[in-house]
């Protein structure tokens, strides 16, 4: 049984039981009107309470008018409809089009629109919706254990990734299906969203920025891995340069499950790139188009430290 559904329960439960309580016709709907108020965060729960309560007024007031005015006819029903929804689309607030259309016949099974009868369905309203934001407010569970679980799963691929590269570069023959790439991309859209999720639970106080900061960070990352490993498909000979920058991504490999920004990686890049300048020049076209797409990849390899070094955190000694 999901949380959500016991959430639900016990919103029904307490609107029923106010409703009885406080001696309103038709208590059922206001555990209706709980169900449909439940909501999957304390923000979303709240601008939907909002909503419903200004679209079931908009509602009562068109209601009662043109029951009073042409009587409680199926056909009244059906002008009510033609005119309300389309004005709940233009204040945007259509999901209240629902709770507004169960007061509305609830005021055609009565055949009654008097006062009595439009403030017995506002009373309905703010029990049964009131319920459901206070339980949605109540108490929502938090999502720290499974952000840090994709997390740790997002490290893990970005890690596979770079060995895969690494290998490719010290032998080319090595074939890869990068299978990890889609699995990564499937895990930073989870994160993303249950971080949004996470952030939206929280009204006030409390939110702590890191995790959308975390997600858009390996996002960008995501897309410089996949520049990378197109020009990674350009090394069809196994040479020096590559072993040697097969080694950074080695290393990479282990420190993309750090928190904080080393920065030597970095070092060792642009080392590399001194030392490329002092070796001989390629001897034929072949050698040139490879060592010219291991050049590029440097290139690119030291864009995705730079977007690891804007967001991650630094420890003091690394600046």
């Amino acid at each position: 049984m999901g949380f959500r559904v016991l959430k639900t329960a016990v919103a029904v439960i307490i609107a029923m039981y106010l409703a009885y309580i406080f001696g309103i016709h038709t208590p059922g709907a206001a555990g209706l009107l709980a169900i449909l108020g439940i909501e999957v965060t304390k923000k979303k729960g709240i601008q939907s309470a909002l909503h419903r309560i200004a679209a079931s007024i908009l509602a009562l007031l068109i209601g009662s008018v043109l029951f009073n005015l042409l009587g409680f006819h199926i056909w009244v029903v059906s002008l009510f409809i033609l005119i309300v929804f389309p004005v709940l689309v233009r204040l945007r607030i259509t999901e209240g089009a629902v709770t507004g259309a169960v007061v509305m016949l609830h005021l055609f099974a009565y055949e009654s629109a008097d006062w009595p009868s439009v403030l017995n369905e506002l009373i309905l309203l703010v029990i049964g919706l009131g319920s459901a934001t206070v339980i949605n407010i109540a108490y929502m569970p938090k999502a720290d254990t499974s952000l840090i679980a994709h997390k740790r799963q997002i490290e893990r691929l970005f890690s596979d990734i770079f060995v895969n590269i690494a290998k490719h570069l010290r032998d080319n023959t090595v074939i890869w299906d990068g299978k990890e790439l889609l699995e990564v991309s499937e895990e930073i859209e989870r994160g993303a969203s249950l971080a949004k999720r996470s952030m939206d639970n929280t009204l006030l106080f409390g939110w702590d920025p890191y995790w959308r900061v975390y997600f858009y960070m390996r996002g960008e990352q995501l897309e410089s891995i996949h520049r990378m490993i197109d020009l990674v498909a350009g090394v069809y000979q196994t040479l020096p340069q590559g072993e040697l920058v097969a080694a950074i991504f080695e290393d990479i490999s282990q420190t993309v499950k750090e928190d904080y920004y080393t920065g030597e990686a970095e070092k060792e890049l642009q080392e590399l790139n001194k030392r490329y300048k002092g070796m001989p020049l390629p001897e034929s076209r072949e050698e040139f188009e490879v060592r010219s797409a291991i050049l590029q990849l440097n290139r690119e390899l030291m864009q995705y430290l730079a977007i690891a070094k804007k967001q991650k955190k630094h420890r003091p000694e690394a600046g």
